[in-house]
């Protein structure tokens, strides 16, 4: 029986295997990602723990996060979105420039040395449009409003403000009621004024932005090339969320050079792009995406699409498909003054990471029948490209299931993971009841969205026990541990 919307759901009933049946298990048997074997089906898929510098270099605190899940010997571990471009980005992982190898390369060895090598390291890399804080009312209205012939034509049902020099109309303009003001600006305005500034895919009246397909194809390629370099197995595309190539694929995407428009045209730049990186770096390195099964936003791209484009994907030699959903900046919540968007807040991000309140049966195994129907696409299509599944899985019986029952071919599992980085690891050995459960509050998802290092509740102010390499990290303020304990046989 389900549960009604902000009624905490209760976590599946854990019967954990013996260690001899989770040796015959199809979860812990050998799968295949184009070149690389995986020891097993296990996979934690990519988090952005924020924990690079601010120039985006591997610090000593990416390799304790990486290290530490390596210990757990999942059969792949993905490395968090990592950007594409040589810009600013904040505290987030770069790969825009051969600076980087060297401190890639090192993160890459210590995953093979934690983990005895078990352990097969992709890197998801991404690319992103600009996106600003939301502004101050008066400084929105000073500084940023553009006063264009458009503007003045909505303006001019309103006689005090016709005819006004620009200084005055803008002094004019504060002073109008919020209501009525919102009136008076049109859609991208009022956007910009209450969310703040966002660039769109379709804004192709911005020279980079109309340049995207001839620019992104060869940064995804370069990023490629230097993954391989640094040691790492292969990569997974960003195609989801709301990111660039998720928005070329959106069904919102309306260019007019080609690349939007028809699902035939919005397909065409992550297919170019896939090309490029597949030229580049050949058929020994593993090359994947990750994509959405629905975005979960009014007008936007559904399961339906999602088949189509996984099936050309697969027909353009891609090595798997990691299904996601939702987690959109078009439904996000209002930031407060100062903030930017976080595409993690509204109905599309809740379905993106559910809690136990979403109603009826709660996360688990919530999003397993998007990856199901695109991997059915895909095989009646003629191809055994591996299908990626996740959605609050965190116990054995749902995970072995969904291997059994076709939803997927590799069984992720993000907050879980972060919850006990050795939950795999457990259940092989048949040490299940000593898993520390992940309860799905998203406590994790709130540092996120505030962009500062993101721990697990379950284990944060747990310091009695040292982390690996001798001494106890935490945040800046202290009251966080930055490394999950370790829970010895």
């Amino acid at each position: 029986m389900g549960t009604r919307a902000n009624e905490a759901a209760p976590l599946p009933e854990a019967n954990w295997p013996t260690r001899e049946v989770a040796a015959d298990s199809r979860l812990f048997s050998p799968g295949q990602l184009g070149p690389l074997e995986t020891r097993t089906r296990t996979w934690i898929p990519a988090m952005v723990p924020w924990r690079s510098d601010e120039e985006g270099f591997v610090t000593q605190r990416v390799l304790d996060w990486y290290g530490r899940f390596a210990d757990g010997r999942p059969g792949v571990l993905v490395v968090e979105a990592t950007g594409i471009r040589d810009v600013p980005s904040g505290p987030l992982l770069r790969i825009g420039h051969d600076r980087y190898l060297d401190g890639l390369a090192q993160l890459a060895q210590v995953v093979r040395d934690r983990s005895d090598g078990a352990t097969r390291l992709l890197i998801q890399v991404i690319d992103f449009l600009a996106i600003k804080r939301r502004p101050e009312r008066e400084a929105f209205l000073r500084r940023f409003l553009k006063v264009t012939d458009s503007l003045r034509e909505r303006l001019a049902e309103v006689p005090d403000l016709v005819g006004l020099a620009e200084p005055d109309l803008r002094e004019a303009l504060i002073a109008l009621p919020e209501e009525q003001l919102l009136g008076l600006l049109d859609e991208r305005n009022r956007e910009s004024l209450t969310h703040g500034y966002r660039e769109r895919v379709d804004d192709l009246h911005l020279p980079h932005v109309a340049q995207l397909p001839q620019t992104l194809p060869g940064l995804f390629a370069d990023a490629a090339a230097r993954a391989k370099q640094a040691g790492f197995g292969g990569v997974e595309l960003h195609f989801a969320h709301a990111y660039t190539m998720a928005s070329f694929l959106s069904r919102r995407n309306q260019r007019t050079d080609g690349y939007g428009g028809t699902p035939e045209r919005r397909a065409r730049l992550p297919l170019e792009v896939i090309g490029a990186v597949r030229e580049r770096v050949g058929t020994d390195f593993a090359v994947g995406c990750r994509l959405l099964g629905d975005e979960v936003i009014d007008h936007g791209s559904t399961l339906e699409e999602t088949c189509t484009y996984a099936r050309q994907f697969a027909a353009a030699g891609l090595d798997f498909l990691s299904i996601s959903k939702g987690g959109k900046f078009e439904d996000a919540k209002q930031p407060r003054v100062g903030a930017a968007a976080y595409p993690y807040t509204g109905e599309s991000g809740h379905e993106c990471m559910p809690t136990v309140r979403i109603g009826g049966s709660g996360p688990f195994g919530r999003n397993l029948p998007l990856s199901r129907a695109i991997r059915a696409a895909v095989r009646e299509a003629g191809f055994q490209t591996p299908v990626v599944g996740a959605g609050g899985i965190s116990e054995f019986k749902m995970a072995e299931a969904a291997l059994s029952n076709g939803d997927c071919d590799f069984v992720a599992s993000a907050r879980q993971s972060l919850a006990d980085p050795d939950w795999w690891l457990k259940i092989e050995q048949g040490r299940g009841e000593q898993v520390r459960r992940c309860i799905f509050t998203n406590y994790c998802e709130a540092l996120d969205q505030r962009h500062v290092e993101v721990t697990c509740q379950l284990w944060d102010r747990d310091f009695e026990r040292a982390d690996p390499g001798g001494g106890l990290t935490r945040s800046e303020d202290g009251k966080r541990r930055l490394i999950a304990p370790i829970d010895h046989p």
